[in-house]
């Protein structure tokens, strides 16, 4: 338990005083934000922020589950390494993206086919080795059954596993990226979820089947270690939202958002509460569908809107909502779906 404090309070420590840092290195080279001319026109006082912050998220989130195993001489675990390696690939496509972005000087990095290779590239690896290295319980870090809250009778398979996982985290990670579109929304979002993981990874160790004797003990490889990632995740965001917040003085970029969203993906899979992650991660759902209905709606009545702009946070903008308005609500909702996910998880406990 003390390395999920030691790597929440590290990767706190370090993204909250080296993103100052960065943003000064950002500044200095003009890596600046460039904001689409079809957007609101209230975004484009943006333009020229710094992007690319998720460099800092990365490295905090790391550099905290390093130092909580080196203080205190734990074993890493192949559950959190592979999923740290899913989140620095899924960043390093990101930071592709940002930095033709920059580069350019246009709105446009990496098309939408580039942007999707990577990430079914990576996530095909990082399934591929999830279904293998076996401890010595024969518990590898991805199950191949199915998992809603836990793991269901339902096998899938070698082959069907890695699709799945694929499905999972292009989803998750392209969910973040079109939440990350007000200051500090996706990032506060995304402490709420990895809060979420710690306390389902301390539960499932507790109640894990080597030591508990009830019949609805989890069977889950690396809990407790998942649960100190976790920790580590929640603390370099919480650190990064102090400065991501309005007025952002940096932005995440694509290089954060598909990193925590392939961070989320990979945690709720090796925790085999994969569709768990739904009501868990429920307001990137709710914004990743509101642009689906978007395009399906317009696309059937020829040109017709439900919206008046998707993502949703940019419909309730150009209806004159504030910003931070906006932000805070989302967050609420945010968190009332974390709970809801909470609950789900637990009530499934109580009834087994």
């Amino acid at each position: 338990m003390r390395g999920i404090l030691v790597a929440g309070a590290f990767a706190l420590f370090v993204s909250l005083f080296d993103t100052p840092l960065l943003i000064r290195i950002l500044a200095r080279r003009g890596y600046g934000q460039i904001i689409r001319d079809d957007g609101p026109t209230s975004h484009h006082i943006k333009r020229g922020t710094p992007t690319m912050g998720g460099i800092i998220i990365i490295l905090a989130a790391a550099a905290g589950y390093l130092i909580a195993h080196a203080l205190t001489r734990s074993p890493m675990t192949t559950s959190a390494l592979l999923v740290l390696g899913l989140m620095s690939a899924l960043g390093f496509v990101g930071f592709l993206d940002d930095w033709l972005k920059v580069s350019r000087q246009k709105s446009l990095g990496l098309n939408a086919k580039q942007k999707i290779f990577g990430q079914v590239l990576f996530a095909a690896i990082f399934g591929y080795l999830g279904i293998n290295f076996p401890d010595i319980d024969g518990l590898t870090p991805i199950s191949q059954n199915l998992s809603t809250v836990r793991d269901t009778s339902i096998v899938l398979g070698s082959v069907l596993v890695i699709i799945w996982v694929v499905l999972m985290v292009t989803a998750t990670s392209n969910g973040v990226n079109l939440t990350d579109g007000l200051d500090g929304l996706a990032t506060g979002a995304a402490v709420m979820t990895f809060i979420s993981f710690i306390l389902i990874g301390v539960w499932e160790f507790g109640q894990r089947c080597s030591i508990a004797t009830t019949s609805h003990c989890y069977v889950v490889r690396d809990p407790l270690d998942l649960a100190v990632l976790s920790a580590s995740l929640a603390g370099a965001c919480a650190g990064f939202l102090w400065w991501n917040a309005s007025p952002a003085k940096i932005f995440m970029g694509d290089t954060g958002s598909l990193a925590l969203g392939g961070a989320l993906a990979g945690i709720a899979t090796s925790l085999r509460i994969e569709l768990l992650l739904i009501p868990l991660g429920g307001l990137f759902v709710i914004i990743s569908a509101s642009v689906i209905l978007q395009v399906l709606y317009f696309k059937a009545t020829g040109g017709k809107r439900i919206f008046k702009m998707a993502p949703l946070q940019h419909h309730f903008e150009l209806m004159g909502w504030g910003e931070v308005t906006i932000v805070m609500r989302f967050w609420i909702i945010s968190g009332l779906c974390v709970a809801l996910g909470l609950g789900l998880f637990y009530a499934q406990w109580v009834s087994s």
